[in-house]
């Protein structure tokens, strides 16, 4: 019967052979000391070692030779049938050993007694016992059982008398071991079965000592109880309860009992050795090696608590003899590496959990986590992104997410049928899920960089391979077949942000502890290929090929590690999410298409079976993306996560900004602009990404979760944006450098109960913002018309409208008002450009939005024709909708345009009525009041005007306003009445009456326009008057780009002769010459002071000639000049 209580085998399996053996006792010998260490405290040992082939036996120490047993009297004899109990004697007829027999503690059996057959078993059996060498041989020197308590013997005292030394050890290493070497005892005293050991029975026989455990023969009791079990169960099942009940027995030991406790650890040790023994050298026991037996995986995938799990004080005893027996660490990290491969088969839909724990307990060692670094498999630098996270031993942990496509399957089944409730719902439970697991990563990767620097510099390395080989998860179009999985890559961002935590304190004090020049050592992050912020590739490798001395401390390493982790890792999904977003319109479209056309197929059924198969096959897909969709975005608003992520680029901005200022610049110290003409080349030469992080996590919290942002934006960000957008040549990139102003805006849309939003408040009042905002966005309004991209047209209207966004946000603080007319005053150039651009843009975007309507107008009357055929009919739905997307962008754009040229002329009228500009400004405006107010605003009609952002009893005031702003202008008057084309004094007097009906405007308001009509109209006559005069100039004089009399020509670097008026408004918009298209500026003309002459005598003999007609007439004369 083996020790569990289950019967013996049919026959005792053969055990090595003597050479064998004596093989396996070499190998084993210097492994595993006599003397324990760590937590086991020492049994007294031997002054000397025993020999594996010497012959009679070792003398013991005193202390531990064990006390002749006295003979006991006559007439106490045992009964045949009784049990006996846990403390009776041995029954007097037995005769006591000799103490040099007892002692004994040789492999092999002494030449005298090897010649002897055991009394129970056949011959080859006992060889097999006296083969069997004992652990504490092989242990080191010996460790006999604690000496015996001298008890008298008196008749009749037995029962009284205290248990003696060798019958606690007989009772409680039976008990302990599950074994006994009395045939008549079958149980111990708590009624656990007991296995009997005929060898070494029959060996206590043969040396006529007591049939008692002790633990001088405990090793050979272990072996032949070990030896004795069925070969399809581990033998370390049978060890591993025996080593927690005896550490139990220890712990629960009370008072000072020297002698209980020296035999306890010595079973302990004893124990712990022969565990290591079934695991390493099964031949030990008689078996051949399995995989299936020879591993801790099964007893580490167990609770601690688990009967057949590793407890702590299992992995504490293993640690502790790690530096003795240099087959315990292997024993360990082979057992995580195939845990870790076990792993690498699950998602979170399996039982994953044994796994983590497994290692998480293994992590509050670190001995174990430094030989587990050291292992081949932690690290392989040969490996491919996809491999990392299934062949390293900490991939497959980090590889668990609910992004693994198996599983968003489930948390989001039936994703088209969903509400947003339960959508809400599945992401809660996916957060709470995923949130546990990446803090028991944290607390492994905590105990492996705390564990030795090697084992840090081993994460350092395996982090960076991660970042190195995922360089595609950036590009264009990214295949999944060359890249680590989005759940891998954000759990490597989450926990790289977490060991940020410690140093990213609020003061921002250790942040001089990065260090600028970590891409000059020996980085472990490769930028080589990465987009450098304004240097190209030559100057790029020829700054980082200057080495610096010196190795990077953690901070910094960390710090560029996580950089790069957001742009690979969460900003890639992020990205991932918008792709997404396009995927599902496409198969939604694809998918409705294919249904109304499976309508027109129910007679064919050959083709409805292929729709059909088609369309489950789109339906799979959409349903897929969706799926991923609603996970990513479950994991990505995470608001602990971002709250990190967010404090995180904290520091990166306000390390940006004292690298680019050369300054200690923190949140509470100014910061002076512009930046220094002279760009440091470490700032030039840093990835684009740096940047592109800040800017595009920043973005994606203040849309989806801005309640984050209230705690996380702080001076630092408004100080980022600005800084750049004032210093723009220090950003290469012109998209990088227009996130700067998205960033901005979206920091001013309304959020809960702040209505200037999160940024507006700071922007209004704070001084760096009161000092340099506002000359920042108006410079990049003028750099924005050329961008260097092919969509630069377009780009432009978006950035000028949230440009548009953070002006009316502020300019309720009279100091911008006041910056407005010092910049008129102070830059006049760059004043005049800004302007000149404003008008640009209002001029087209007014005319291509109210463009749209009379189409709209038109499109929209054709579909309400029943007699259109559905061909024709989907044609003009498809039509319309372009029409409708053009509208609403450009009338979106118009209003901005148009309420900021009202707010600009209210503060600065002066600035609209310079020569450059101030006719094109009338122009525009009397064309837009003619198209508002004229006979073509009935073709502006179209149904719900309001999805097109287009609101006539709006915009038509604007309007006015902007009129009445520059009414006090003669200039502007006289441009208005200049106005050919478009000006009508029957619309102004339309636009007055419309404005008193409709009560668009106050009668005060009404009466002033009225007004400016009446001088318009008379400075029109004015006008008419002197074009008679100078109708029939001579084509030399007027100007070939305008067709207007020249008033001051010059001549331009091709020689060409035009107004300089003309080519002053000209260069405001394209700094070129406009006939060979090469650079100019207003500088480069030369006057043409003899065509001016010319043209001036002509003008003069004009004026003479009417004043001499009207004088002929008797009429007054008008004076013409000017």
């Amino acid at each position: 019967m083996d020790p569990s209580g289950q019967p013996p085998p049919a026959s005792t399996p053969d055990a090595p052979d003597q050479e064998t053996m004596e093989q396996i006792r070499r190998r084993r010998l210097a492994k595993l000391g006599g003397s324990s260490s760590g937590s086991s405290t020492p049994a007294p040992a031997s002054t000397s070692t025993a020999t594996p082939s010497g012959a009679g036996s070792s003398q013991q120490p005193d202390t531990l030779k064990p006390v002749p047993t006295e003979k006991p009297a006559p007439t106490e004899k045992p009964a045949p049938t009784e049990k006996p109990a846990p403390t009776e004697k041995p029954a007097p007829t037995e005769k006591p050993a000799p103490a040099a027999t007892q002692s004994k503690i040789n492999i092999t059996r002494l030449p005298a007694a090897s010649t002897a057959g055991s009394s129970t078993g056949s011959a080859s059996n006992a060889a097999h016992f006296s083969a069997k060498r004992r652990a504490s041989d092989v242990d080191g020197p010996s460790a006999s059982a604690p000496p015996r308590k001298q008890t008298p013997s008196a008749p009749g005292a037995a029962a009284a008398a205290p248990e003696s030394i060798e019958d606690y050890a007989d009772r409680i290493l039976s008990s302990i071991f599950r074994v006994s070497v009395n045939p008549e005892r079958t149980t111990d005293a708590h009624g656990h079965k007991l296995t009997f050991l005929p060898g070494l029975s029959g060996e206590l026989a043969e040396d006529e000592s007591p049939l008692r455990l002790s633990v001088t023969r405990l090793e050979e009791a272990i072996v032949e109880a070990a030896t004795a079990l069925p070969h399809d169960r581990p033998i370390f099942d049978y060890l591993l309860p025996c080593w927690k009940r005896v550490v139990r027995t220890l712990k629960m030991l009370r008072g000072p009992a020297p002698q209980k406790e020296a035999l306890l650890k010595e079973a302990r040790r004893l124990c712990f050795s022969n565990c290591i023994f079934a695991l390493t050298v099964p031949e030990l026991f008689g078996r051949e090696s399995n995989p299936q037996h020879d591993t801790l995986v099964p007893y580490l995938l167990r609770e601690v608590e688990n009967e057949q799990g590793l407890d702590m004080d299992f992995f504490a005893e293993a640690v502790a003899r790690m530096p003795e027996d240099d087959t315990i660490a292997p024993l360990f990290t082979q057992a995580m590496e195939d845990i870790s491969a076990r792993l690498a088969k699950m998602s979170m839909n399996d039982d994953y959990k044994p796994c983590v724990n497994a290692l998480l307990t293994y992590s509050r060692f670190p001995p174990l986590l430094n030989a587990l670094a050291e292992h081949p498999s932690f690290h392989m630098p040969t490996l491919t992104a996809p491999k990392i996270e299934l062949k390293t031993i900490l991939g497959p942990f980090f590889r668990i997410s609910p992004l693994q496509p198996e599983v968003t399957t489930i948390y989001f089944a039936g994703p088209r049928t969903m509400d947003k409730g339960r959508i809400q719902t599945s992401q809660n439970a996916l957060q709470m899920t995923l949130t546990a697991h990446q803090a028991d990563l944290r607390t492994i990767i905590n105990a492996l960089i705390r564990a030795s620097p090697q084992a840090r510099n081993k994460v350092l390395d395996w982090f960076a391979h991660i970042m190195n080989t995922n360089h595609k998860r950036r590009a264009m179009r990214v295949d999944p077949q060359e890249v680590s999985s989005d759940g891998f890559m954000v759990n490597v961002t989450v926990i790289l942000d977490m060991l940020c935590e410690p140093f990213m304190d609020a003061t921002f004090s250790k942040i001089d502890r990065i260090d600028v020049n970590y891409f000059r050592r020996n980085p472990r992050v490769d930028i080589k290929e990465e987009t450098k912020l304004n240097a190209d590739q030559a100057q790029s490798d020829a700054f980082y090929a200057d080495k610096v001395e010196g190795e990077s401390n953690f901070i910094t390493e960390i710090f560029f590690l996580t950089l790069a982790a957001h742009h690979y890792g969460s900003e890639a999904a992020n990205a991932k999410m918008k792709n997404l977003d396009r995927d599902i319109k496409h198969f939604e479209k694809n998918i409705a298409m294919m249904e109304a056309e499976r309508q027109k197929l129910l007679n064919r059924p050959d083709q409805l079976r292929m729709l059909d198969v088609a369309l489950a096959r789109h339906t799979n897909v959409l349903e897929r993306c969706l799926a991923l969709k609603y996970s990513i975005e479950g994991v990505l608003l995470e608001q602990k996560m971002q709250s990190r992520s967010l404090q995180f680029m904290r520091y990166v901005t306000v390390w940006l900004l004292r690298v680019a200022s050369q300054t200690d610049y923190t949140p509470d110290k100014s910061l002076r602009l512009p930046l220094p003409k002279e760009q440091p080349e470490a700032f030039q030469c840093l990835p684009e990404y740096a940047l592109q992080d800040v800017v595009d996590n920043s973005k994606f919290v203040f849309r989806y979760i801005p309640q984050v942002m209230l705690t996380a934006a702080g001076d630092e960000m408004i100080a980022l944006c600005i800084t750049f957008l004032e210093s723009s040549e220090y950003i290469r990139n012109p998209y990088l450098k227009s996130s700067l102003v998205t960033l901005l805006c979206h920091g001013t849309w309304p959020t809960y109960t702040m209505k200037k939003g999160i940024l507006g408040d700071l922007l209004t009042n704070t001084k760096f913002a009161n000092d340099y905002l506002l000359h920042a966005v108006m410079k990049f309004y003028i750099e924005c018309e050329s961008t260097g991209a092919h969509t630069q047209f377009y780009d432009k209207f978006n950035i000028r409208y949230e440009i548009f966004q953070v002006i009316k946000c502020v300019w309720s603080n009279d100091v911008y008002r006041q910056q407005l007319v010092q910049s008129s005053k102070s830059n006049r150039a760059f004043f005049v450009r800004f302007v000149n651009l404003l008008l640009n843009d209002a001029t087209f975007v007014l005319d291509e939005g109210l463009g749209k309507f009379p189409k709209i107008h038109d499109l929209q009357n054709r579909l309400k024709d029943p007699s259109l055929s559905q061909e024709d009919r989907e044609k003009t739905e498809e039509e319309l909708r372009t029409a409708e997307g053009q509208a609403t962008s450009y009338m979106q754009l118009a209003n901005e345009t148009v309420a900021m040229m009202r707010l600009f002329t209210e503060t600065l009228s002066e600035a609209f009525t310079m020569p450059e500009i101030v006719h094109r400004l009338a122009g525009m405006l009397d064309y837009n009041l003619d198209i508002l107010t004229g006979p073509k605003s009935r073709t502006l009609k179209v149904e719900n005007p309001e999805k097109y952002f287009f609101n006539p009893k709006t915009l038509l005031p604007e309007l006015v306003d902007i009129y009445l702003n520059l009414g006090d202008s003669s200039s502007f008057v006289e441009a208005v009445a200049a106005d050919g084309r478009s000006y009508k004094p029957a619309t102004m007097t339309t636009t007055a009456h419309i404005l008193r009906t409709r009560h668009l405007k106050d009668e005060k308001d009404v009466r002033a326009w009225d007004a400016l009509s009446k001088r318009i109209e008379e400075a029109k006559e004015a006008w008419d008057r002197a074009e008679l005069d100078y109708d029939d100039a001579p084509p030399e004089f007027e100007d070939p780009i305008m067709g207007i009399l020249m008033t001051d020509p010059v001549i331009l670097p091709s020689k060409h002769v035009v107004d300089r008026s003309t080519i002053m408004q000209h260069l405001l918009s394209d700094p070129k010459d406009p006939y060979t298209r090469q650079p100019m500026g207003i500088e480069d003309v030369v006057p043409d002071v003899e065509l001016k002459e010319r043209i001036e005598a002509w003008k003069a003999e004009r004026r003479a000639k009417a004043k001499g007609e009207m004088a002929a007439n008797g009429g007054d004369v008008m004076d013409t000049t000017e």
